[in-house]
């Protein structure tokens, strides 16, 4: 007998055995009405159960039921908790790495898989694929039940090879077949331009351990300069370590970041001896790509007044997760620390609010982009008021 089976056998004879079965968790919620209620759900839960195996129009596959149901639970989670089929954990309790070529999305779910950031000069940028477009099939594959996982090592493959993607923009009446040629990311992570009011544009494409040394160097030499326009709208892709490395430059004392989970307990970032090395004032252009890495380096900055944020609120994903196995092969991907603001307000599902909203255009499969940037612009003023 499975464990589904076994499962699906104590739900029926009586919800107080699993209610027993799970006293850890609910004893982790609060007393009294918290309790009555996760009972209350649990014996509902059984019931519908039941409801299926003796009154569907055809015998039902239980196996396929009780993933449904497991989906369902991670999908009442947060976009970036998973329940995993055999394969999909093995996958990450081994450590197998990803394939080595991709084509510059960083996705998350949301019903369908959502882009949530877009690489510099990928293939994804190429083909004009943005920041809030949904991917509805891989290769022919539905994402309509895919973990953000699983969609994310399809995306990816050997140099060369090919990707078939389904992707709606503005509407789900009107799908788009994108076909990508993957490749393997060869362009600067940081680039730098001086605009013409003298200050200093630094866009950070992704978010790795050389960023804040290539960031450091710039700033350096753009020393006299009117200021920094840091550009992280789409920058999704990187761990928040080196967001909170990033941070550093700018951050001379105060709380740069504070993980904090389910119990009381935080992990508290705090800037140091020798942190603050770059002075100059500094705007930073965000989206709703604006992820991960980008998103903690943000906070850190617009939380101790070090930098104004222009643009649109950020993407919200700003969280740790951790693998923790069940029965028969199977697992839960779930987030159970996630970053927050000096004040508990959690960043991670939230996202950041701009100092000065700025809607990037949604632009129309098919269609260049805007030639002026009205977020840049609005940058540039925000530098002279710090002025």
């Amino acid at each position: 007998m499975s464990f589904k089976t076994r499962l699906l056998v104590l739900l029926i004879s009586t919800p107080l055995v699993l209610f027993v079965g799970v006293g850890g968790l609910l004893s982790a919620t609060p007393t009294g009405g918290g309790t009555q209620q996760a009972f209350a759900d649990l014996r509902l839960f059984g019931q519908v159960v039941n409801l299926i195996l003796t009154s569907y129009v055809e015998p039902v596959d239980v196996d396929k039921v009780m993933d449904g149901a497991m989906r369902g639970l991670a999908d009442g989670l947060d976009p970036s908790s998973a329940y995993l089929l055999p394969e999909e954990m093995q996958a990450i309790e081994a450590g197998t790495p990803l394939p080595p070529a991709g084509v510059g999305l960083v996705v998350t779910r949301q019903v369908w898989l959502r882009i949530v950031g877009v690489e510099d000069g990928s293939p994804a940028a190429l083909a004009g694929l943005r920041t809030g477009d949904y991917i509805r099939m891989i290769d022919g594959k539905p994402a309509r039940e895919m973990s953000a996982l699983t969609g994310t090592r399809l995306l990816r493959g050997t140099a060369g090879s090919s990707v078939r993607l389904l992707v709606l923009r503005s509407s789900a009446a009107d799908p788009h077949e994108v076909t990508l040629v993957r490749a393997t990311s060869t362009g600067d992570v940081v680039t730098s331009k001086k605009l013409p009011g003298g200050e200093t544009y630094i866009r950070i494409a992704r978010f790795t351990h050389d960023v804040p040394a290539a960031i450091k160097k710039i700033a350096d030499e753009a020393q006299g300069s009117s200021g920094l326009v840091i550009d992280i709208r789409g920058t999704a892709d990187g761990a928040p370590a080196d967001g909170i490395a990033a941070a550093r430059l700018f951050l001379k004392s105060g709380t740069i970041a504070t993980l904090a989970g389910r119990a009381d307990n935080k992990t508290v970032t705090m800037a140091g001896p020798g942190d603050g090395a770059v002075t100059a004032p500094a705007v930073l252009l965000v989206s709703s790509g604006t992820a991960n890495a980008a998103e903690v380096f943000a906070a850190a900055l617009q939380a101790n007044s070090r930098a104004s944020l222009v643009g649109e609120p950020t993407g919200g994903i700003a969280g740790v997760q951790r693998l923790v196995k069940l029965p028969d092969n199977r697992a839960f991907w779930m987030t159970t620390q996630r970053y927050v603001l000096p004040d508990g307000t959690p960043i991670h599902e939230r996202g950041l609010r701009p100092n000065v909203a700025v809607e990037q255009p949604v632009v129309p499969f098919g269609e260049a982009p805007p030639t002026t940037d009205a977020a840049l612009a609005k940058a540039v003023e925000q530098l002279k008021v710090k002025k």
